[in-house]
Order: structure tokens, then sequence, then C-alpha cells
């Protein structure tokens, strides 16, 4: 199915930047050894989850509005579904300053989304995934990755915004 496609001046969302990065392994405790122990990232928090077949350490560079998340995560069963080692850039999260209206609007698009719509996030923002393949119904897709968009909360929309308006010259 083709759809024409809008200009960027027509997007009624922004992306703003790098929300999180998401490391699958094995081993926790190996990806652990490069992200905290030599490259020294700080570990923020732990998220486990059943039903996403994940326990991931939330880590942490950067600081402010503009930190980014770096998910080191490893399967609770590897025999199961989502494998969250299969890959090992499991996904990428990008900030979006409206949430609601990037997935309306791409969907428009024929953009594909993964199950489970705009839901609560491990660091507790709203968030949802583009699926990384296509299909008939929608031929745009992540083309094999996996991306997370996420809802900036107000701080980091404002932040964005000063950085975008700064002159740089």
């Amino acid at each position: 199915m083709s759809r024409p496609l809008r200009q960027a001046q027509d997007r009624p969302f922004k992306v703003l930047g790098v929300q999180q990065i998401a490391i699958g392994g094995i081993s926790k405790d190996r990806l652990r050894t490069l992200w905290v122990d030599m490259l020294g990232l700080e570990v923020t928090g732990n998220f486990v989850s059943e039903r996403e077949n994940v326990d991931e350490d939330i880590c942490a560079m950067g600081s402010g509005p503009f930190k980014v998340e770096v998910d080191l995560m490893q399967p609770l069963d590897v025999d199961k579904k989502p494998a969250v080692q299969a890959t090992p850039l499991n996904h990428v999260g990008l900030w979006i300053d409206d949430l609601p209206k990037a997935v309306q609007w791409l969907t428009g698009q024929g953009v594909r989304f993964a199950p489970g719509g705009i839901r609560k996030g491990a660091a507790g923002f709203d968030i949802c995934f583009l699926h990384p393949k296509s299909n008939d119904e929608f031929p745009v897709s992540g083309e094999g990755v996996l991306i997370e968009m996420v809802q900036a909360p107000p701080e980091v929309v404002l932040a964005f915004s000063r950085l975008v308006a700064f002159d740089w010259r």
C-alpha cells in the first residue's frame, strides 16, 4: 500500500535526541565489566519483567535532561521470547516531544508499531516501539532495528528547545 509522504514541516512532533541505548547479552555481569567497571557508567536502577523476559540494569551517562540511559539486559530464560540477547544492540530509544501525535501521524504514514501500544516503560516514561520488520499493511519499519519512542518530560522538551535556540557562532 502506497501512502504519500508528508514534508517535515507537516510533522506534528519532534525527535529531540537519544534517550537510551539497550544492549543485550547472556550475562549482565559481562556487560557491566565494560560499561560500568571500565567506562564508568553509574547503575541507577534495575528493571525485571517476566512478560518481556528481561532483567536489566539501567545505567546513565551525562546528566540532567541530556542524560542518556544505557540499559544492560539479560534474559530471565534464554529459551523464551523475546530473546533480549539475540540482538546485542537490542534497541535505541528516542525522546519525542508529543508521543500520541507521533504515533498517530506515523501510523498514517504506514509505520508499523510493535504490539502493546503506548505504555509505561522501565524508567517510568510513556513509551512505544516501532517494529523492526514491515508488512503489507505497514510498509515502513525499523528495517531490522527496534526503535523505542519515549515521551520526553517537560524539562527535557524545554532543555532541547533551548539548545536548538542557542546561537553557536
